[in-house]
């Protein structure tokens, strides 16, 4: 049972359990029968996810560990030891990711007529075309920095792309020349299409970085160029601002974002051909150990190559278009909005993105907006994008004089400058902006519409486990509910007046909502298939979510798994329970899917001694989802919508052969199809499900 394990054996550590994912998702660029850009777009995927892995996690285990250097992680591990595993394992993916680019990748771009070109492969006219370009459009944008007594070395940018040049000679002041650093600002392009008329019928593209090497004397007219080098460096991007002591949070958190380019440095990427004297110079100067320093063997930044993957006119080497379904009621009430209303009241719609189309909740928020009848909206607004549909039509209910209220998350992670300029239209237009409760990050998906029907206030939700994006909501999976439910839609009109208003806390009627009772309400329910299994009864929980961390839920699965019950977790990406372990957890499967689409849905089920039951939730099983956020989970009693959520959630990811890892205490095994069954993917088979 889980008392004779100890502390440091029943968690595995959350950050080597992250690393493990971005493992995966490499996984799958050397799968050989996935489009070349797709590929190609995993790579520059997990550079992404580094970049930011750096930014936030590492840049807070770096402060941990110097405010409490004998501070324990959840594996029990002493953060210093923590710290050689996960740059160990981090700098393993990075290699791997370049063995990939270099050795798999660019060969087969070359041998599809797509060519990143070096100097030494130009002709004549791309030598000229090339020194043209660097003269025109680079050249007057850069401000080379020769270092001396009177030119400190710069300030600069969080993931900028620097070079720092070696030079010998005298300048016209008399100036012994040795080190100058190039900054290039973040307006240029850094990878640059060549012309198609010099390109020889390939699609020929040229790195900011090989133009700059090519042409840096330039920069220092009559000095020796020794050596050219590219680095980059990550810096420490949390945001500190105390929102209990601030009395405006949006001015606050302004004045944070404004000095988030220049936190603490935590990774250096420098060219793996710089001199060992460069590299300690810049090392000192960044106040770095051995083991913050990536050399990469070619561009810093992959995630530049997503120009490529982005290229409509390689279509031919991406998946193919995917075009998905809208359901029936929709098609119908483009020219009345009422009709939308009408078949609300008769029975509630589920959508499953992307493979149903995000449109009708756009119909939705539209048809509120236009509707005469309509007298409120209210919104949750977590991530939605810089030029959001969704908001432009928040602004035009606003117009049209409904009661507009908006609960906008300023705190959401990179996003915090989009959403402070929705705040900052949607007050101009009349709207009531409201930025959550101070230190709870408003999480939750929802947006409730008040109708005036015979006399009577009438209410409609929208109910989701993913953001209001209309692009994500074509990359990531995603489940939606649109009802006229009376309890749900009462509590929901109840969290809101919560948000944004004052008193105690209510009481709901079928809701499960952070900080409150969601945890309390996930306990209850293992617990009781716990019991349940302990009389002989058949018990089950199917759980699928984006991470799973919290301490208290892992430590009662375990004890259900001991006590017979049958558990399988289907977590995308972190997961702390080490599952398959005989005598803790030898009941409990964990599964992660990845593939075309993001999984990103959060379902919950319990058997229940018959009741079964289903809830979405826009959270995951964190300690931060639970206690430090505004959450809901909902649930599902119609029977139909239950079982093509069953279905479509669980049954088809625990039959996938192709795109699935099996955990088995820590370690992901791809689940191989060993001719047994014919090959499934869960996620073509929903696309061949619902395609238009």
């Amino acid at each position: 049972m889980v008392k004779h394990f100890s502390k440091d054996s029943l968690f595995l550590n959350r950050d080597l359990s992250f690393l493990s994912f971005n493992e995966r998702v490499l996984d799958i660029a050397e799968k050989s029968n996935i489009p070349l850009l797709e590929r190609l777009r995993y790579i520059c995927i997990v550079s992404l996810n580094l970049d930011e892995f750096f930014e936030i996690r590492v840049a807070s285990l770096k402060e941990q560990r110097r405010l409490q250097p004998d501070l324990e992680s959840k594996d029990g591990l002493i953060l210093f030891e923590d710290f050689y595993k996960i740059q160990a394992f981090t700098h393993s993916i990075v290699n791997r990711q370049y063995d990939l680019l270099n050795n798999s990748i660019i060969p087969e771009l070359l041998s599809n007529h797509i060519f990143i070109s070096n100097e030494s492969e130009w002709d004549e006219s791309q030598f000229e075309w090339a020194r043209s370009f660097f003269t025109k459009d680079v050249m007057p944008l850069l401000t080379p920095i020769g270092l001396d007594p009177a030119h400190p070395f710069p300030m600069v940018y969080n993931k900028s792309l620097n070079f720092i040049v070696s030079l010998s000679g005298v300048d016209a002041f008399g100036r012994q020349a040795s080190i100058a650093v190039v900054q290039t600002p973040r307006t240029l392009p850094k990878l640059i299409r060549m012309p198609l008329e010099l390109s020889k019928n390939r699609y020929s593209y040229v790195l900011l970085t090989t133009l700059l090497k090519a042409f840096v004397g330039d920069l220092f007219p009559g000095l020796v160029i020794k050596g050219c080098y590219q680095w980059r460096v990550t810096r420490n991007s949390n945001l500190f601002v105390d929102e209990e002591e601030v009395s405006n949070l949006r001015l606050a958190l302004q004045g944070e974002l404004s000095q988030r380019h220049f936190g603490a440095a935590v990774r250096l990427e420098i060219d793996e051909f710089i001199p060992n004297s460069l590299e300690c110079f810049l090392q000192k100067e960044f106040s770095l150990s051995d083991y913050d320093i990536y050399k990469v063997n070619g561009p810093i930044n992959l995630s530049r190559f997503m120009q490529i993957c982005d290229s409509k006119e390689l279509h031919h080497l991406s998946f193919k278009p995917y075009y998905p379904s809208i359901p029936t009621p929709f098609r119908s009430s483009k020219d009345k909005p009422s009709i939308l209303f009408d078949f609300l009241k008769k029975q509630d719609i589920l959508l499953h993105h992307p493979y149903q189309s995000f449109q009708p909740v756009i119909d939705f928020l539209t048809a509120a907006s236009l509707d005469p009848d309509v007298v409120a909206i209210k919104q949750t607004i977590y991530r939605t994008g810089e030029d959001s549909e969704l908001m432009k039509i928040l602004l035009l209910a606003a117009k049209n004089g409904k009661e507009v209220t908006v609960v906008v998350e300023l705190m959401a992670r990179f996003d915090e400058q989009t959403n402070i300029n929705w705040a900052s239209k949607l007050e101009e237009v009349g709207a009531h902006v409201v930025y959550g409760v101070v230190s709870y990050k408003t999480h939750a998906k929802m947006a409730l519409v008040l109708r005036r029907e015979k006399g009577v206030l009438k209410r409609y939700v929208h109910l989701s486990t993913g953001n209001y994006h209309t692009r994500t909501s074509n990359l990531y999976t995603d489940f939606g509910v649109l009802t006229s439910d009376f309890s749900l839609s009462e509590d929901i009109d109840k969290i809101f007046s919560q948000l944004t208003g004052l008193g105690a806390r209510l009481s709901m009627k079928s809701m499960l909502y952070s900080p409150f009772t969601l945890h309390e309400a996930m306990i209850s329910m293992i617990r009781k298939e716990t019991d349940i299994s302990l009389k002989g009864k058949k018990s089950r929980i199917i759980a699928k979510m984006n991470s799973l961390l919290e301490p208290e839920i892992i430590k009662e699965l375990y004890i259900a798994s001991e006590s017979g019950v049958q558990i399988d977790l289907i977590v995308r990406g972190v997961c702390a329970l080490r599952a398959g372990v005989p005598g803790l957890s030898e009941n409990i499967r964990v599964r992660s899917i990845l593939g075309r689409f993001l999984e990103h849905s959060r379902v919950f089920y319990f058997y229940s001694d018959g009741e079964e039951k289903l809830f979405l939730s826009s959270a995951d099983w964190m300690g931060r989802n639970f206690f430090r956020r505004v959450e809901i989970a909902f649930p599902i009693v119609n029977e139909s919508i239950k079982k093509r959520i069953f279905e479509e959630a669980f049954t088809y990811a625990l039959r996938d052969n192709q795109f699935a890892w099996d955990q088995y205490d820590g370690k992901y095994i791809k689940h191989i199809n060993d001719n047994t069954e014919l090959d499934f993917s869960s996620q073509n088979y929903l696309m061949d499900i619902f395609k238009s």
